[in-house]
């Protein structure tokens, strides 16, 4: 097994390390900048040596880089927030958060960490900034400024549905090896078997969401099993809840069926207030399939009018006429859906108190984190051949 300290940078509620410590990666110092989050960190990880601040900050950053060395720090993971280059973000020009990236390379140099992880999404590969008067690219910066001491992978960009992982989700991984370690460190080969969302959610208990604008006499001639279906849920987990949605959205997605949008229907369409139709894109109001991965989990999952965000549902009439047709499931995943199609685990310690937009956002800023587990196993064969 491993044997590793480490520090963690931009390390939010510490979802990519979830499984560190079972392969051997002892994290000892992590940074974040927003406090919610460091308050979760330091709820889920007690023993962690947890910074808040900006780190861009030299005081900050010293004082980071000084606790590594105290620790002995000889792994490091940096995670910089990816909002300014993904392609659900505004893509600023200049956004400040794709220059975070110059603090992990610098923090590399300073703790020579014996191994390193830079997890970003797929656009940073080619995502440009400015560096001393220089417009480069920030992939061919890393290499550039850390390859003298180190190696890397070869195959950087990755999708989490080939690592055992129930969603299709791009990110763009780099592995460092210190060259003095003369470790070649790789992902493994993609897995033959694709999980699926209904390999991973389909044992879950259909739920009814929680219409928010109609009266409790109303909700229950809509939906007479409501109360049922939820007992059942919570007795999984206090995290498979129904999310709340409004009336008119639910009536649209009651009749859309699995792996298609609202937006398509002639009749029950998304409607305004005023009963017209909402603008949108068809991977909007949109359900799942059952038998492919989720699509990339996002920060804004308690939205049914976000990307492609519906439960894939069952049919409850079965019809190809629209006004006849009605499907279970007409809302957005649970929290706990989503955890398991982020490969976190059912026990997760997340606080219970926590506001569940707040876990909604960690989750989809966050990269699945049996992805990071699995280039650790192939850390630990390459050094130990195991």
């Amino acid at each position: 097994m491993l044997d590793f300290r480490a520090i963690s940078l931009f390390s939010s509620a510490g979802i990519a390390e979830t499984y560190f410590e079972r392969q051997g990666v002892h994290v000892r110092v992590a940074s974040e900048l927003l406090e919610e989050r460091v308050k979760l960190y330091r709820q889920m990880y007690p023993e962690v040596r947890m910074f808040q601040g900006d780190i861009t900050i030299n005081n900050n950053y010293n004082q980071i880089i000084e606790a590594a060395r105290e620790e002995k720090c000889d792994f490091l993971l940096a995670t910089p927030p990816c909002q300014g280059m993904s392609k659900a973000g505004l893509k600023k020009k200049g956004d400040p958060r794709n220059s975070l990236i110059l603090i992990a390379i610098n923090a590399i140099k300073d703790i020579q960490p014996k191994f390193a992880i830079i997890e970003n999404v797929p656009e940073i590969t080619w995502a440009k900034i400015e560096y001393k008067g220089e417009l480069i690219k920030i992939g061919d910066l890393i290499e550039r400024e850390l390859g003298i001491n180190y190696t890397f992978n070869k195959q950087k960009i990755v999708n989490t549905m080939n690592y055992g992982i129930a969603q299709s989700r791009e990110r763009c991984v780099f592995l460092l090896s210190r060259k003095d370690t003369q470790v070649k460190w790789e992902f493994p080969e993609p897995e033959k078997h694709i999980l699926t969302m209904r390999d991973v959610i389909g044992d879950l208990p259909s739920l009814d969401p929680y219409v928010t604008d109609i009266t409790e006499e109303q909700r229950k001639k809509l939906f007479p099993d409501f109360d049922k279906k939820k007992e059942a849920g919570l007795a999984i987990s206090p995290w498979h809840y129904p999310p709340n949605h409004v009336y008119r959205h639910v009536v649209a997605m009651m009749h859309t069926p699995e792996g298609c949008s609202a937006m398509s229907n002639k009749v029950y369409f998304p409607a305004k207030k005023d009963g017209t139709k909402t603008k949108g894109f068809n991977n909007t109001y949109k359900r799942q399939h059952w038998d492919k991965p989720a699509f990339t989990i996002t920060m804004y999952t308690s939205r049914i009018g976000s990307q492609q965000n519906g439960h894939p549902g069952h049919p409850i009439i079965d019809s190809e006429d629209e006004e006849k047709r009605i499907w279970s499931d007409p809302r957005t995943m649970t929290i706990f859906e989503i955890m398991r199609l982020m490969s976190l685990p059912d026990d997760w310690n997340m606080p219970l108190d926590t506001s569940h937009n707040l876990v909604r956002e960690v989750m989809g800023e966050g990269v699945p984190p049996r992805l990071l587990e699995k280039a650790l196993i192939e850390l630990d064969k390459a050094i130990n051949g195991n």
